[in-house]
């Protein structure tokens, strides 16, 4: 039990370590929850910071799930953690909760989407890939991050009942696959809500 605790508030604290707080900031001298959509995520920094900038803090955000992945597998092993894979799904929920709620950055974070994307990826490559190319369809078609983030966790705990291969560390992942589903959702409700009306914002392509 003191394992998983201490994988879960290492996880959330990583999770908190907004980096499109901290780039927006330092490179385009301002802090994005106060631009756009107030959103602290990659999106809202396109919107309003830049291609440079949105694409540093993509990166940066899915490499905060890969590495909060690893280093549970890594703690698990060192401790001699029967259940690493209960620890990995423990890690990988709560550094996207800390993404969301960030105790650094006063609890306002990003809604968790390349964060998860980076956890996926580490988790099972193969469910990660599909994901990623199901979300790009919708947005490439529809212009609309939302809608192919959405769309993308609602699928997620589809294939972890027929994708059984493949995981980092072998285990049941349909309960995790349903926590993060209803978690991503959440973050976008406001999403839904404008979705159901017809008028969400969509990208531009150039």
């Amino acid at each position: 039990m003191k394992i998983c605790i201490s994988v879960a508030i290492i996880a959330y604290l990583i999770g908190s370590i907004s980096f499109s707080v901290i780039f927006t900031k330092k490179l385009a001298g301002f802090d994005v929850r106060e631009k756009g959509s107030k959103n602290a995520g990659s999106t809202n920094v396109l919107r309003t910071a830049g291609k440079k900038v949105a694409m540093l803090t993509l990166i940066c955000d899915i490499l905060k799930g890969v590495g909060t992945v690893f280093l549970s597998v890594y703690i698990g092993n060192k401790y001699g953690y029967e259940h690493s894979e209960i620890l990995v799904q423990i890690a990988s929920l709560f550094v996207v909760i800390g993404h969301t709620f960030p105790i650094f950055f006063g609890f306002k974070g990003g809604k968790g989407v390349a964060t998860s994307l980076g956890v996926l990826m580490v988790v099972n490559w193969k469910l990660g890939l599909i994901l990623i190319i199901y979300a790009l369809v919708l947005i490439i078609l529809t212009r609309m991050v939302s809608l192919g983030s959405i769309a993308a966790s609602i699928l997620l705990p589809v294939l972890t009942i027929f994708i059984t291969d493949n995981y980092l560390v072998p285990g049941n992942y349909f309960i995790f696959g349903v926590l993060l589903a209803i978690f991503v959702c959440y973050n976008h409700r406001e999403n839904i809500k404008r979705l159901m009306d017809g008028n969400e914002n969509r990208i531009s392509f150039n």
